[in-house]
């Protein structure tokens, strides 16, 4: 019976912790002058341009109809805050970039699941 004062201390804790974590972050609003875009975007083009040169990207492009050179130039007429956005998607795109971490991330959730049920004095047998 000395257990149920404990788990109702977790309890209020994972309460209080759940509510705080879904407060809103405090936001930061500012313009962001347009003399800096030049460069940002010319960076941004380049690292698209490196994309679409990539062969499995070239094949794709023209199984839907298109070479390399009318993608970039339908790429140029989007506005700075569109290829900023498209460039920085294009690291989460290569193929195989999240299965190393929800591999890691199943693994903890293992590992916490088998920790609690030792915690609560269940047996865990792993054949």
């Amino acid at each position: 019976m000395h257990k149920i004062p404990f788990f109702r201390s977790i309890a209020l804790y994972l309460i209080v912790a759940t509510f705080i974590m879904t407060l809103p972050a405090q936001g930061w609003a500012m313009f962001i002058p347009s003399a800096d875009s030049a460069p940002l975007r010319r960076t941004d083009i380049s690292k698209i341009q490196r994309t679409l040169e990539s062969t499995v990207i070239k094949q794709r492009l023209s199984d839907f109809g298109l070479t390399s050179e009318e993608a970039l130039t339908r790429i140029n007429s989007l506005s700075d805050e569109q290829i900023h956005q498209f460039a920085g998607n294009l690291d989460s795109l290569q193929a195989g970039a999240d299965s190393l971490d929800a591999l890691v991330f199943l693994l903890l959730v293992a590992i916490l699941v088998v920790i609690i049920l030792q915690a609560t004095g269940h047996k865990v047998i792993v054949k």
